[in-house]
């Protein structure tokens, strides 16, 4: 049976140029205190909560984050700025967050299984942060979920190529 799932796990990554991690929904990381996040990021967890398993305009990954910001009534320049640029080194990431990913490869295992990620040019809205540089990210128009909105995990520590920019929404 180990065999087969190891073959089937192949076949799969084998039938994605890109590809993520597997679809992991999970509520908002309780470690972190829910009023400490601002209100304009929680109002766009709560829009993302509603479109899990669901196509956005599209079906392009900046058509979710789009709509996202417009629903919270967020300032930003209608292009890829989607707020004030954060340093996640120096300042506190939020779930609500907007992530903007340029050339990224990722490198990682999972369960002995070494897989690399690729994203281009991707947008996602940070959905729960497990540290620093790790974080559950609801997205769409990638490997695993298609052209609906998923949650995978994204750890930073395994990029190996790339670069990418963390915005905080504003009103």
């Amino acid at each position: 049976m180990k065999i087969i799932n190891s073959l089937i796990l192949l076949f799969l990554a084998l039938s994605f140029t890109s590809f993520d991690k597997p679809f992991i929904a999970k509520p908002l990381n309780t470690v972190q205190a829910t009023d400490s996040i601002p209100e304009i990021n929680r109002q766009i967890v709560a829009y993302a909560k509603t479109k899990i398993k669901k196509k956005v305009g599209r079906g392009e990954c900046w058509d979710f984050a789009a709509e996202a910001l417009q629903t919270a009534n967020a300032k930003w320049d209608m292009n890829y700025k989607f707020g004030k640029e954060i340093d996640y080194k120096k300042e506190q990431v939020f779930p609500g967050d907007i992530i903007q990913l340029e050339g990224v490869i990722l490198n990682y295992e999972i369960n002995g299984m070494k897989y690399t990620e690729k994203m281009m040019h991707h947008t996602a809205i940070i959905y729960e942060v497990n540290a620093q540089n790790s974080f559950m990210i609801a997205h769409q128009n990638n490997g695993f979920s298609g052209r609906k909105v998923g949650v995978s995990s994204l750890d930073l520590a395994t990029l190996t190529k790339g670069k990418f920019t963390i915005y905080r929404p504003e009103k």
